[in-house]
């Protein structure tokens, strides 16, 4: 009976002791998720610090200019920021927290002036994830145009055609694009001055700009081919088999830039008009090797009218 006695409260110990336990362990998931939270909340304000510092030094630079218009300009394509009026320019590793472009053609500054009667910011060069940099500092320059006041964005890119009907030389608008992997400018924890966590992609082409774009080819009598644009991570060319799942998936060109600020623009609610200009034939189309010297000579070939109808699209913005 003793022993029964003995065992009895022991048991009733040994319990309260679970209990107690239990509920340390609640207390200390409780106190990790806070911490956690709190982390998430520190870096998401450092980011967002980050950004604004970076804002307020174009700020001070520019004075009463109030750009409009965020121009991204790719490989070779530069030479529109030698257009615009009154310019005003701004090295990228002049400002703070920002990244240089490293990928030839790309100059590495931002130009600010006068364009087709629109205040631009144009930036001659991005930055890409084959550079070393990740998806959220390709497009960082994007969250700080956004903060400058920019609600517009004009993108462009040279990239290799994968349909068959189109040519070297030939200028697609972009009305959708493919990004397959798990890697997005949006990942992290989500700031909220920019954007919602789940921004909807479902027009992250801006179909108004599009009916400009499509106008303004009639009037210059350019053709102006249209199609999705597929985004590989580079900085390798793609290969033949992975043209091939590209066109099967429902891509018309292939690139290795755009999608990552295209994301950014349309979390911060801006609308963004895309042109590719098809520079070659992806691999495998034709048999020869892709060379970097044929996608900066096809950009400068293609000068003429391809400045013509980002300039006449710019102004019926």
């Amino acid at each position: 009976m003793k022993h029964q006695k003995f065992w009895m409260a022991a048991d009733a110990v040994c319990e309260k002791a679970a209990d107690g336990v239990q509920q340390l362990s609640k207390a200390a998931e409780n106190a990790a998720q806070t911490a956690r939270r709190q982390l998430s909340s520190m870096t998401e304000r450092s980011a967002y610090q980050e950004y604004c510092a970076s804002a307020e030094y174009l700020r001070a630079i520019l004075g009463e200019f109030e750009p409009e218009v965020l121009m991204i300009l790719g490989s070779g394509l530069g030479f529109l920021g030698d257009a615009a009026e009154d310019p005003i320019y701004v090295d990228y590793a002049d400002i703070p927290y920002f990244k240089h472009s490293t990928a030839p053609g790309h100059r590495g500054r931002f130009v600010f002036g006068k364009l087709k009667g629109k205040n631009v910011a144009i930036m001659q060069g991005r930055m890409h994830t084959y550079e070393g940099y990740s998806m959220d500092e390709v497009s960082y320059a994007v969250r700080v145009a956004h903060l400058l006041g920019i609600e517009k964005m004009i993108v462009t890119n040279a990239a290799g055609a994968v349909r068959d009907s189109f040519a070297p030389g030939d200028i697609m608008l972009i009305t959708d694009h493919i990004k397959l992997g798990a890697c997005s400018p949006l990942t992290g924890p989500n700031i909220e001055e920019f954007g919602v966590r789940f921004p909807d992609m479902s027009h992250a082409y801006a179909p108004a700009l599009q009916e400009i774009a499509r106008s303004c080819a009639r009037e210059l009598q350019i053709t102006l081919r249209e199609g999705v644009y597929m985004f590989f991570p580079g900085p390798q060319f793609e290969t033949p088999a992975e043209v091939r799942v590209a066109r099967i998936l429902g891509a018309d060109a292939v690139g290795m830039s755009t999608v990552p600020e295209v994301i950014t623009a349309n979390h911060c609610g801006m609308d963004v008009l895309g042109f590719t200009l098809c520079a070659n034939m992806a691999a495998g189309i034709l048999d020869q090797p892709l060379t970097e010297a044929d996608v900066l000579d096809a950009a400068e070939n293609a000068q003429a009218h391809f400045s013509a109808l980002v300039c006449a699209c710019l102004e019926k913005l």
